[in-house]
């Protein structure tokens, strides 16, 4: 038993109840408790099993014990139980985008519909479109769901396999035989879905290290092993293959399993010009004439290229080997440089944690500051905030922050643009917030034209702040809404609006590849978590990442800026920024 398999236990729990009709505020504990396992810091499988979870947000009694039983014991009997009421492959039902639970149980009860297969046949046949509270219309939009899944299969979350890659690596450092480790790849990278792992080790007993690799808890079946290669399947479904190298190839493996393919393909093209032959063993001459460089580091392979070091996320061959042969690359942001975030929600509308224990995960974060955002009034299934509501968390904020010694909370709305491109709420409500997150919830059919129109004309009320999530995009379940990217980044600098980088591990949206332009047009990042609960404060880490593969730097990012630059920021008119 491992973190992720007890957090997993823990959502599959609350996936459960919801099917069995089960109090939401039952089925809300257990999916907390789930995010709470995940963010954890140290053994949390040992705290467990020693019963020293007490104390700890979002696992009270109940939770601890059944956590307990899971550590102790591999299993829990209340999970073993409450499976006998439903077959197993009735989890990926949920994956399907659009399927909750009140849906999926009309189904199975009319239906039998059990499974991925099941559920297909039933849409085929038309016999969903006639269940009490579906429809064709409904119908049609499942099986657009189902080929989303299939045309997804086999993808993984960045932002979401971090602690799974972390124990990896901290297991590869602790072995006897290990002198150096690396993961590579994609996840290097920072590349918003994965398709596979790829982890480096430098050792002289490569054969005993894949051996051992192939034993590690994580590892669900073993594809093959060797000397220097070992490929499993993890217990998430996920290929993951280990290269054993020598300590002076450790470099050039790095280098070369980073990738991408296209950066390594210019970099080797650079190389033979220089009379070099690159590969994953080494850096060589072509010939007798020039002599072999000293490369004990990653970044002596580009030194000896006469490049500056070009890190990780930026390898994309999108005119990074160029800049850094002008020693024109940018000095990018990091996690340290962060002093507060923005976008994130409380139990007022769909969050899972209070404002309270919101304020209390960014403090122990290290933050100086803390946007609140709740959902606005149209909004209603993620019980959005009418203004009456809204006012009175807004007095509730700044009763709160005067207890806390000079952290502030920045009391905001995420505020729904409506079709038209008219927000919802009027401008004397909003000019009595600190700042507004506006964001598109429905109508994403909209042709391009007409989104980018409808989110421009958000952009340009003066109260807007921010733009939040600019494709409503969930990655691995549907694409985002169509729109021009470039005219809509014009019209942010236009306006001064900022655009937001939503770090949640379903978004990274706006999209990597748009930031660079974004930056050189003066349209400032805010790096937001679009936080639900304590535990998903935690995603600025990943979006910190995503940012520096967008090429932002410090000076870039809004959430740099100290509280009080911030306040001084938001106080000031939008047009004069």
């Amino acid at each position: 038993m491992n973190r992720e398999e007890m957090a997993d236990v823990l959502e599959k729990i609350a996936l459960l109840l919801e099917l069995k009709g089960e109090n939401p505020f039952k089925v809300r504990a257990y999916r907390q408790g789930a995010e709470t396992v995940l963010a954890m810091e140290g053994d949390v499988v040992e705290l467990a099993k020693n019963d020293e979870l007490k104390g700890i947000k979002g696992i009270g009694d109940a939770l601890r014990d059944k956590l307990g039983e899971l550590a102790k014991m591999g299993s829990l009997g209340f999970y073993e139980n409450l499976k006998k009421e439903f077959p197993e492959t009735v989890f990926a039902l949920f994956e399907i985008q659009g399927l909750g639970p009140k849906k999926i149980k009309a189904m199975y009860d009319a239906l039998g519909v059990d499974s991925l297969e099941k559920l297909k046949a039933a849409c085929e046949e038309g016999k969903v479109a006639g269940l009490p509270g579906f429809g064709a219309k409904t119908q049609a939009k499942i099986l657009e769901g189902m080929a989303a899944n299939e045309k997804f299969a086999d993808r993984y979350l960045y932002g979401s396999i971090g602690n799974l890659v972390e124990g990896i690596l901290e297991t590869l450092r602790l072995h006897p035989e290990v002198s150096r480790v690396a993961v590579a790849g994609s996840y290097r990278r920072a590349k918003e879905t994965l398709g596979d792992l790829d982890f480096l080790v430098a050792t002289k007993e490569g054969a005993l290290v894949c051996e051992d690799f192939t034993t590690l808890p994580q590892v669900d079946a073993v594809i093959a092993c060797g000397d220097t290669k070992a490929s499993v399947r993890l217990k998430n479904g996920m290929h993951c293959d280990l290269r054993a190298v020598k300590n002076s190839e450790f470099p050039f493996a790095l280098q070369y399993f980073t990738g991408s393919k296209e950066h390594n393909v210019a970099l080797r093209s650079l190389a033979l010009k220089k009379g070099w032959s690159l590969n994953e063993y080494g850096l060589n001459p072509v010939d007798d004439s020039t002599e072999r460089p000293e490369v004990f580091e990653e970044k002596d392979i580009y030194r000896a290229l006469g490049l500056q070091y070009i890190e990780p996320e930026l390898r994309e061959n999108r005119g990074e080997i160029e800049a850094a042969a002008e020693n024109k690359l940018p000095r990018l942001v990091e996690l340290m440089h962060l002093r507060g975030t923005f976008h994130n929600h409380t139990t007022e509308s769909d969050g899972h944690d209070t404002l309270e224990g919101m304020v209390e995960e960014a403090m122990e974060l290290g933050l100086q500051y803390l946007g609140i955002s709740d959902h606005s009034k149209s909004t209603a299934f993620a019980g959005g905030l009418d203004e009456e509501r809204l006012l009175k968390q807004v007095a509730t904020i700044r009763e709160l922050e005067k207890t806390l010694g000079g952290f502030r909370i920045f009391a905001g709305n995420e505020v729904d643009i409506l079709m038209d491109g008219s927000l919802d709420f009027a401008d004397e409500i909003m000019a009595q917030l600190d700042f507004v997150v506006a964001s598109v919830h429905n109508f994403g059919s909209l042709d391009e034209a007409a989104m980018t129109a409808r989110i421009c004309r958000a952009m340009e009320n003066e109260h807007v702040t921010m733009l939040g999530h600019l494709t409503g995009r969930l990655l691995l379940k549907r694409e985002g809404y169509v729109v021009d990217h470039a005219r809509i980044i014009d019209c942010a600098a236009a306006t001064r609006t900022v655009i937001e980088l939503n770090c949640s591990p379903m978004r990274f949206d706006m999209d990597w590849r748009w930031w660079k332009r974004a930056r050189d047009k003066g349209v400032l990042c805010s790096i937001n978590p679009d936080a639900h609960s304590r535990a998903r404060l935690h995603h600025i880490k990943p979006g910190v990442a995503v940012a520096r593969k967008g090429w932002l730097r410090r000076e870039d990012v809004l959430n740099t800026r100290s509280a009080a630059e911030i306040e001084t920021f938001l106080k000031t008119p939008k047009w004069e920024r």
